[in-house]
């Protein structure tokens, strides 16, 4: 159960794999999603700064468009 930690902000899926396989289905509705060929012992600092930096250019909208997140609402 995840009950009283928050939902992640980013979920980096490795291995080159393109689907989440229902992992945490809910809790990342509103996630950013990152798919990486790169595999999972070989994940270090510089594809988890490649990660980071993909979210960091990312508009976070939950669920809005881009047009209500500039309207304000």
């Amino acid at each position: 159960s995840t009950s009283g930690i928050p939902d992640p902000d980013l979920f980096i899926r490795t291995g080159g794999e393109k689907r989440i396989s229902n992992f945490l289905l809910w809790q990342i509705a509103y996630s950013e999603l990152y798919f990486t060929d790169t595999l999972w012992p070989d994940f270090g600092k510089d594809a988890l700064d490649l990660a980071i930096k993909y979210f960091s250019s990312r508009q976070r909208r939950f669920g809005q468009t881009g047009e209500q997140i500039n309207e304000g609402g």
